[in-house]
């Protein structure tokens, strides 16, 4: 919600009435005469104003309009990412359990680092496809069946089993989500583990490093210098 100030329009309306009723008594062919009309008016106004104040007025800012990144499929993503955070927020208003409550906002969290993290890289789109699919919306479907549930405001057999069923599968859901996310960065970590194995073997074969396997081979290489000097001789 923002503040705006809607200024009263009766100071106007008042100042332009005392202009006419005053043109309409008096005679306005001099220059003193319009300089009267012009303080009558303006004293008419300030008066007007002081009694009829500007109001101040609470309306709901609008809404920023989503940016779009000119991929279709992305866009769409990112739309039902929005909604489905959206939808995150209101569930976790409306269900009292604070630990269901705490799962809800780790949802938010790392839903939220995923639509981004895909946003940032596009490619990796159709590794979330069935995670848009079936899970969030899957997940949605169960924490809003455990809100309606909860609104009964009693504990039959069914509503007690619906409940707890949702509470125990939410660890679950949890660590799925985490390693969704944490699946995004497979690649990468295939890159890093071969540019560590790659520079580990670089290191090595320059004597860089106290590698054991190249502490034998360099033994070796002594041992065999040996032999052949020995033989030599």
């Amino acid at each position: 919600m923002k503040k705006i100030v809607r200024k009263s329009v009766v100071p106007l309306y008042a100042a332009a009435g005392a202009w006419l009723l005053y043109a309409l008594l008096f005679p306005l062919y001099r220059v003193s005469h319009f300089i009267t009309a012009v303080i009558v008016t303006a004293a008419v106004g300030f008066v007007a104003r002081l009694i009829f104040h500007d109001k101040e007025e609470e309306v709901p800012e609008p809404e920023p309009k989503p940016e779009t990144t000119g991929n279709e499929a992305l866009d769409n993503m990112l739309k039902d990412g929005r909604l489905a955070i959206s939808e995150m927020k209101r569930l976790d208003d409306a269900i009292d359990d604070e630990k269901i409550s705490a799962d809800i906002v780790r949802l938010e969290e790392i839903s939220a680092k995923i639509f981004d993290h895909v946003k940032a890289n596009p490619q990796k789109l159709p590794q979330i496809r069935k995670f848009m699919n079936y899970y969030l919306p899957t997940t949605l479907k169960l924490l809003n069946a455990y809100d309606r549930m909860d609104q009964q405001g009693i504990e039959g057999e069914n509503i007690s089993s619906t409940k707890e069923g949702v509470a125990g599968i939410m660890d679950k859901i949890v660590k799925a989500f985490e390693k969704q996310f944490d699946s995004l960065f497979g690649d990468q970590a295939m890159d890093i583990s071969t540019d560590i194995t790659v520079l580990e073997n670089m290191m090595a074969r320059e004597g860089l490093t106290d590698d054991p396997i190249q502490k034998v081979k360099a033994e070796q290489k002594a041992r065999e210098y040996a032999r052949i000097n020995f033989t030599d001789d």
